[in-house]
């Protein structure tokens, strides 16, 4: 058991190194874009907590990955997960992981067509989203979220 537990720390710590030079990258981008350090610091840390937390949540999934589970997180997990999940952390976290995912196809880390569904699946959901995260507000005690 233990020796389980240590291998997947030592593949969280390789996967959040490589994680962690995308996340330089794409900060050094947002900088030469000219937006303001606080909206790169916002920007950098909604990408981060989508990348290092929940695409290593379950599994340690590589940064890739993201364009597919973007539905389940800001659908789900976020809106459960994160304390600070509102209708404008919902939006404001799609803006950065959409940026995000740009930097990483002008890159060549992610493919147009990956680029393309996360682009769609955010233009598409995000009034389900945010259903859900007025749902999720309004829930009474004999509720579960799930049941959604």
């Amino acid at each position: 058991m233990s020796s389980e537990y240590d291998k997947y720390e030592k593949d969280l710590e390789e996967m959040q190194k490589v994680n962690q030079e995308y996340l330089d990258g794409f900060k050094k981008s947002l900088k030469s874009s000219g937006l303001t350090d606080k909206t790169i610091r916002n920007h950098v840390s909604n990408v981060d907590f989508y990348i290092n937390d929940f695409l290593c949540y379950y599994d340690i999934q590589e940064v890739q990955a993201g364009c597919y589970d973007i539905s389940g997180f800001l659908g789900s997990w976020f809106i459960r997960k994160a304390a600070w999940s509102s209708s404008g952390t919902i939006k404001s976290m799609a803006a950065s992981i959409k940026k995000f995912y740009k930097f990483m196809l002008d890159k060549g880390v992610v493919k147009q067509e990956d680029y393309n569904y996360l682009c769609d699946e955010i233009k598409e959901e995000m009034s389900v989203w945010l259903d859900k995260m007025t749902r999720y507000n309004n829930l009474s005690e004999d509720e579960d979220f799930e049941d959604y």
